[in-house]
């Protein structure tokens, strides 16, 4: 997806989260990988919004707070209060919104929105009998029904859930899906990079091609969900309420100038509900007259014991589990550069302990600790000046040049990963660069003051960019170095750098004042079970 044009909004999402249960680290994922994107594009200087929010009506919701002896609203206002909002915390997330689709700003507006899609000839009534699963509050198609094992035999379960599927004979209101074929396959061709990656595309190509059924939009036997405006003896079908959240968080049938600054948006979601995203989504907004979304990526599933991350299988993993072992940091680097985006990723144990000992502790904090020790003991805790440099400077410059360049092309790929691999050539450089130039030896000559200062220099601006580029990824300790290179005071807050001038050489002011630095990433005495 190219870089957003001049005087536009980058607006981005989460999905919308169903709560029926406490987030697990497939939800942490998600939401820092949308965080990292929105506070990068936020620091570029573009208009940026980003979404994040819950889904709360269906089936599944009244049956889970029924056997919880609640109503519906006290069960979600539970969990979204004890559960949902304390996450964001927990990891560091700097969303502009979190929208419940429990909100009237919601309720109100899908109601303006199926009222127009049915004025426009779109929904039609008519009946419906077909396989329901209450776990994907949705009706299965043929491939993904299986016959069921014990002790289901004899039944259809759902492939995804294992679990029983229900008849159910209903009478309903249908969207015409069926109409938008032509249309979807046109934009895919149009757009390539409409849904992402590559891999996505093809199957939803592929899934349209095969042919498109109307989409049933209402169910009249339980009244948890959104009146139908014309016909409250139905609810709307609940993905269908679901997905308007996107255009309602912005002002979709009452602001309209907000609207018209935020829309249309970039999707992230995990590839189970990619269909949702590039199908019915595009489509309900092709019926309504309304542009379709900037794009929709879908990312893949985090594995664990090579299952996908369930609560119901007991994969789940709290991101409170990860984070007060090691910290949100260390939680949001992993998962952003451990995994390629848009790739299923394993996650372990042993794999994160390692790289948080390698690549946080002895790379990244390690250097910023003795860089900024070297000045307070060889220079009195101001940085010094840039001297006659070298090529092996000029090389570093170079490379802190080009890692700032990439990174900023790699997120304008959504290749989150990639762009971390990008500044962490910084890291590595800046390393082997003390080494080969020892200032501890250079320190010892005082022929060799103005060298040593250049390296000193050279090693502060490097780690100035540094914090700077890897700031929307892990903030804490971005934050913490950037103090303590006395660039809060000289260069103003981190938050208001510009991130794609940070390649720029020469911004740290010699003269600064370093201030003392406690290790960036503490060593982990704690033993991982």
């Amino acid at each position: 997806m190219e870089r957003m044009p001049d005087g536009r909004s980058f607006y981005i999402t989460t999905p919308i989260y169903y709560p029926s249960d406490v987030p697990h680290i497939g939800h942490g994922y998600t939401t820092v990988a949308v965080d990292t994107l929105a506070r990068w594009h936020r620091q570029a200087g573009d208009d940026t919004w980003m979404l994040t929010g819950t889904d709360e009506h269906g089936q599944k919701m009244l049956r889970t707070a029924t056997a919880n002896g609640a109503t519906p609203q006290e069960w979600v206002d539970r969990l979204v209060t004890e559960s949902w909002f304390p996450v964001l915390r927990t990891l560091d997330i700097a969303n502009d919104d979190f929208i419940r689709t429990t909100q009237e700003r919601h309720e109100r507006n899908v109601q303006n929105f199926l009222q127009a899609v049915y004025d426009r000839g779109y929904i039609y009534a008519g009946e419906y009998e077909a396989l329901y699963c209450v776990g994907c509050e949705e009706f299965k198609p043929e491939s993904e029904i299986l016959d069921g094992t014990v002790p289901f035999e004899g039944l259809k379960v759902c492939a995804i859930h294992s679990k029983p599927l229900e008849m159910l004979h209903e009478k309903n209101y249908f969207f015409k899906l069926s109409e938008f074929q032509d249309d979807l396959l046109k934009l895919y061709a149009d757009r390539p990079d409409f849904v992402q990656p590559v891999s996505a595309m093809n199957e939803v190509t592929q899934f349209v091609k095969q042919g498109l059924k109307d989409l049933s939009i209402s169910r009249s036997t339980f009244d948890w969900g959104i009146k139908v405006p014309w016909d409250d003896s139905h609810v709307v079908y609940v993905w269908f309420d679901a997905l308007l959240n996107y255009a309602t968080a912005v002002g979709y049938g009452e602001d309209e100038e907000n609207f018209a600054r935020r829309w249309p948006a970039t999707h992230i979601v995990g590839k189970d509900i990619l269909r949702f995203h590039a199908v019915i989504w595009p489509a309900m907004l092709m019926a309504a007259g309304i542009e379709v979304p900037r794009g929709v990526f879908a990312h893949g599933w985090l594995l664990v014991g090579g299952e996908k991350m369930s609560k119901s299988k007991l994969t789940g993993i709290a991101p409170s589990e990860i984070i007060d072992v090691f910290g949100s940091d260390a939680f949001r680097y992993y998962f952003m550069s451990a995994i390629a985006f848009g790739h299923d990723g394993s996650f372990s144990w042993e794999d994160l302990a390692a790289r948080y000992q390698a690549e946080l502790a002895n790379g990244f904090g390690n250097l910023a600790s003795r860089t900024t020790a070297m000045i307070e003991r060889y220079f009195e805790g101001i940085i010094p000046p840039e001297g006659t440099i070298t090529d092996g400077d000029r090389k570093i410059q170079e490379i802190v040049r080009d890692a700032a360049a990439n990174a900023d092309a790699a997120i304008d790929r959504l290749a989150i990963d990639e762009a971390v691999a990008a500044i962490w050539t910084i890291v590595d450089a800046l390393n082997g660069y003390i080494t080969e130039n020892e200032p501890w030896a250079l320190a010892k000559d005082d022929a060799q003051r103005e060298r040593l200062g250049t390296v000193l220099y050279t090693a502060a601006e490097g780690l100035r960019a540094l914090a700077v580029l890897m700031s929307p990824v892990i903030p804490k300790a971005c934050e913490t170095l950037w103090i303590a290179l006395g660039a809060a005071e000289t260069l103003g807050r981190l938050r208001d750098q510009p991130i794609r001038d940070a390649g720029t050489w020469g911004q740290l002011k010699p003269g600064s004042s370093v201030n003392g630095l406690a290790p960036l990433f503490p060593r982990v005495e704690s033993t991982i079970d």
